[in-house]
């Protein structure tokens, strides 16, 4: 790739500045590997693990063992690792309609969730099957204008047939950051005090292996996420797992297949030997795609855009969020990901209507997993403030080529000066 000497002079400041953020993100790494290695040798993982399965799937060793070793990895009682989850909004909603029922009231107290979960959510009597749909509440509790939780107004939305608080670990579509997993704690036990028998669930999508500690290590009772995402290692082709106490994945597990069946069957087709090595891989993976995250926030900044979190902000989760002035910025910067892509390079993305999106979004995703954004990608919906999201990087070196493709695309068409 021939980059000119500016958009190389601007990598040789970035990388200089970087050096302390990498060497903890590597400390992160090593401890988050050594926590997975042990899980596996725990529970004495074999090759015999890997066989595949057909029919129900009935006694299915390497299954039964996969959840074993994410449970533990996780600092959980008890997880459900299935490649039948098709995305994370499905495991995420598997796990909500697993715990709650008809009158019962769910409560999101970090503002308005990701927007692919909206539809799960739903309205009253809007035919979709929606939790609303179902006679569950739902409201939620805007974040403070500094991005942290309204205690105040958290106490006054919980009401006597509260069931559930819904917490997002990470940023989503918006400008705010990240909740690391020591402020999650601390969210639990507010809302604990209030009422001990509130379920907590937290969507940890984007999160897990970027600190040393997960949610359900600090009192989180459910957690979910995506295989595609971070615990797949780019490995696992499909898949979600939930986690936290051992009553309410299996209440989950139910629901993914039904009352009385649970967990106890579902033939694995051939992907269990991915997914026990991709969560091998995990800590490592996720350790890169950090670092490229910090790498393009240094990057940015020195050109004068907004980056969020800062480069030497501790991160919580694989997402860096940058703020342009224009969509001609973002979509530029998006196509330069995609630019660099090592599959569909060639592809200009252009900004579409995306089911379970309310604007149109634009998604750079040259991906060996359709969609896998533990891989290097970036998105985007098209509305102001003009806020690209970028993630993943099976390794650094990918992230750090990225960003370079995107600057100098900006450069070539003649957008930075513009900021």
């Amino acid at each position: 790739m021939q980059f000119g000497d500016k958009v190389m002079k601007i990598m040789e400041s970035a990388e200089n500045q970087v050096e302390s953020a990498f060497r903890h993100i590597e400390k992160t790494i090593d401890l988050n590997q050594w926590k997975v290695i042990q899980a596996f040798q725990t529970h004495r993982v074999s090759d015999y693990h890997f066989a595949s399965s057909t029919g129900y799937g009935y006694n299915d060793r390497g299954r039964e063992v996969l959840d074993l070793v994410y449970a533990d990895a996780l600092g959980a009682e008890a997880a459900l690792v299935r490649p039948h989850f098709v995305s994370g909004t499905h495991t995420i909603g598997t796990a909500l309609f697993g715990v709650l029922r008809p009158g019962e009231h769910l409560l999101y107290i970090t503002g308005k969730p990701y927007d692919t979960l909206h539809k799960v959510i739903g309205k009253p009597g809007d035919g979709m099957g929606s939790l609303q749909d179902f006679g569950i509440g739902y409201s939620e509790v805007a974040l403070t204008e500094e991005g942290t939780p309204d205690w105040s107004a958290i106490t006054a939305a919980i009401q006597p047939n509260t069931k559930v608080i819904g917490i997002q670990r990470s940023r989503g579509y918006s400008w705010r950051p990240s909740f690391t997993v020591e402020q999650i704690g601390e969210m639990v036990r507010f809302v604990k005090e209030i009422n001990p028998s509130l379920i907590v669930f937290v969507d940890n999508c984007y999160g897990e292996f970027t600190e040393t500690q997960e949610p359900t290590e600090v009192g989180v009772d459910l957690m979910a996420g995506s295989l595609i995402k971070n615990p797949g290692g780019g490995i696992a082709p499909s898949g979600g797992y939930i986690a936290g106490r051992r009553n309410l994945v299996e209440l989950a597990a139910y629901r993914l297949t039904a009352p009385g069946i649970g967990g106890e069957v579902g033939a694995m087709l051939g992907a269990t030997r991915a997914m026990f090595q991709g969560l091998f891989l995990a800590p490592h993976l996720v350790g890169q795609a950090v670092k490229g995250s910090v790498f393009a926030a240094a990057v940015f900044e020195e050109l004068g855009f907004e980056s969020h979190p800062r480069w030497q902000t501790p991160r919580t989760d694989l997402i860096q969020a940058i703020r342009f002035t224009s969509a001609e910025h973002l979509i530029t910067f998006v196509q330069g990901i995609q630019k660099a892509s090592a599959v569909d390079s060639h592809v200009v993305p252009e900004p579409w209507d995306m089911p379970g999106y309310e604007h149109p979004v634009i998604m750079a995703a040259g991906t060996f997993i359709q969609g896998g954004s533990l891989e290097l990608s970036a998105d985007a919906p098209i509305r102001e403030p003009y806020i690209a999201y970028m993630q993943g990087g099976l390794t650094y070196s990918h992230c750090k080529l990225g960003v370079l493709t995107a600057i100098q695309h900006m450069e070539d068409a003649g957008l930075l000066g513009q900021n």
